[in-house]
């Protein structure tokens, strides 16, 4: 069986077509999905898809790249967390890749926003989900003077070194369908060094559809093909691939422990 890690299911791409969305999962193998928060606009809608299935789990967060959105406040995101369904704070982090005409002194809410999102997962003890972009150092940095923390850096497309430095704080590593794009060797280079119990599967969707799907509505169901890729890279079967990924979903996010 497989788990998307990470997953919009709220977006307008899939929630209207939710149920043929759920069916393909099944017949997929896929067991479970995590349907991640980008604004807090979005969070009641998220918390609904997420309650709507038992196969289902959510978290809460203000994406960095969000502007003109309600700002996340420590307590805010503590309290959006009681629920049982929430097993995970973001995503978060720091997203430098459309910095325009800003510098990156101008990005200080982004900065601030990250710091809020590491507060709450520290203080409801759940993992973060970052998002990095052209940012690694400050990521990092910031993890650091905020006394760490465990989570997953989503949809990894960063260096070795980031993945690396990641890992040795205790993070996972998780892989979507750029892993299986034609001109994304770098990236299977990475996958090839991170241990497998550290590495998650994801599909992001509704983007970035692995081959054979590439350019289409990605979904859930698709995640399989990130595993295929992830057990060719690692030259091991497809089966272990799915186990140790499920096993390490399971473990980072407690869900048991959070729906007791």
């Amino acid at each position: 069986m497989f788990v998307d890690s990470h997953c919009h299911l709220s977006f307008p791409e899939l929630s209207g077509r939710l149920p043929d969305v759920l069916q393909a999962m099944s017949e997929a193998d896929v067991h479970e999905a995590l349907c991640i928060c980008t604004t807090l606009e979005e969070f009641e809608v998220v918390r609904s898809v997420a309650h709507s299935d038992d196969r289902l789990w959510a978290t809460v967060g203000v994406h960095p790249d969000s502007e003109g959105v309600l700002e996340p406040t420590v307590e805010g995101l503590v309290v959006a967390a009681q629920d049982p369904k929430i097993v995970g704070i973001g995503e978060t982090g720091l997203d430098y890749y459309r910095l325009g005409d800003r510098s990156v002194a101008d990005m200080a809410w982004q900065r601030e926003r990250f710091r809020a999102h590491i507060r709450a997962a520290r203080r409801v003890h759940l993992p973060l989900i970052i998002h990095t972009r052209h940012a690694s150092d400050d990521t990092l940095a910031i993890l650091k003077e905020e006394g760490g923390h465990c989570g997953v850096f989503h949809c990894f497309t960063e260096t070795e070194r980031l993945a690396r430095a990641a890992i040795e704080m205790g993070f996972y590593i998780s892989f979507s369908g750029i892993l299986t794009f034609r001109n994304a060797q770098a990236l299977r280079d990475v996958a090839r060094m991170v241990p497998l119990d550290r590495c998650l599967i994801e599909t992001d969707s509704p983007y970035l559809a692995p081959v054979p799907y590439r350019g289409k509505t990605n979904m859930p169901a698709y995640v399989p093909y990130v595993a295929q890729q992830l057990a060719d890279i690692k030259g091991v079967s497809l089966d272990t691939v799915a186990r140790a990924t499920t096993e390490n979903f399971e473990r980072l996010f407690s869900k048991t422990t959070r729906s007791a």
